[in-house]
């Protein structure tokens, strides 16, 4: 806790001056754990891993041979599937914390080794032939009882991406708006793959059934209605349907937010519809001129207040919670 959010605090007087110093103790003489520092070197060092394992494959690939690569890649991605198995804690329906932070990643690069093989088997012998789908697929039906089975929420994202590639559907906004476009039933199954993302939220939520995923199929979800929404917007033209339902949209992930307390869901809520916003507007003729310029003064001024106010909020409230 900064000084910032303590003078806020002790300014509407949610604490008092004692309980303040006792704060600014803690805050002083508390550890620093390396955990966060640890993982994210971890994570970097599984992708870095496997950009140099293709590095390897591609510079000798006549010296060393077709075969050997193939083996070699598949013992490490056994390898990585025993040794998480060896090491799993008993299932559960709640989230698990494992002791080691390496057996998380040593499943993420099992994952990660698996659809390179199954990329250069299809490079190279071109095992499943046309049927692209049945390639994304596989790893799709690996991935999701993987991530339940290991409590794993980098697998669990690796699987939503394969089974919206399976889908027709890719969640990269840049992929959308450049090759998307035109493409009606990519729009419309990025809408329907949404929903079914919330579904599955609202089923982990409800249920009880490894409810921290939750945050993971509203990330996908989120993300991925709001895009086909506004690819739907430019592309389709039907600017009523698709504007109303990226307002449902934004009312509804802000309620999420505030009941939350999340200001990640706010931000792409607000974004989204500002981009919505802004692209009707620039429909109109009459803001084709100066207009234009305090248009977009005046509504960055309005986002920036709106921003402030929700996160000075955001952290009160948090805060009064912990000490209850």
């Amino acid at each position: 806790m900064n000084e910032f959010e303590l003078n806020e605090l002790s300014r509407n007087k949610i604490i008092s001056d004692e309980q303040r110093r006792i704060i600014e103790d803690f805050e002083a003489k508390k550890s620093f754990s390396l955990r966060q520092e640890i993982k994210s070197m971890l994570y970097l060092g599984v992708l870095l891993l496997n950009i140099g394992l293709g590095r390897i494959i591609y510079e000798n690939i006549h010296t060393i041979g077709h075969h050997v690569i193939i083996t070699g890649i598949a013992v490490l991605t056994i390898f990585c599937f025993w040794y998480s198995f060896k090491n799993r804690k008993p299932f559960s329906l709640q989230e698990i914390k494992n002791d080691s932070p390496f057996t998380d990643y040593i499943l993420l690069l099992g994952c990660l080794t698996f659809l390179v093989l199954e990329g250069y088997l299809q490079y190279q012998y071109n095992i499943f032939g046309q049927r692209y789908g049945l390639a994304t697929i596989i790893p799709t039906i690996i991935f999701f009882p993987a991530a339940y089975y290991f409590d794993h929420r980098g697998v669990l994202s690796l699987g939503i991406t394969t089974f919206a590639s399976w889908l027709g559907v890719t969640v990269s906004p840049i992929y959308l708006l450049q090759n998307g476009l035109g493409q009606n039933n990519l729009i419309y199954a990025g809408l329907v793959f949404g929903i079914l993302l919330c579904a599955a939220a609202y089923f982990t939520e409800n249920q009880n059934f490894k409810k921290h995923f939750n945050f993971t199929y509203l990330n996908f979800a989120a993300n991925i209605l709001f895009i086909s929404s506004l690819t739907g917007l430019i592309v389709i033209k039907n600017y009523f349907v698709f504007f109303l339902l990226i307002i449902v949209l934004v009312v509804l992930f802000i309620k999420y937010a505030i009941d939350k307390q999340s200001f990640y869901f706010l931000t792409i809520s607000m974004i989204y519809g500002y981009w919505a916003l802004s692209y009707l507007v620039l429909q109109i003729e009459f803001f084709q001129s100066m207009f234009i310029l305090y248009y977009f003064i005046i509504t960055s001024i309005v986002l920036i207040v709106f921003f402030i106010k929700f996160k000075k909020r955001l952290d009160v409230k948090k805060v009064t919670v912990n000490q209850i």
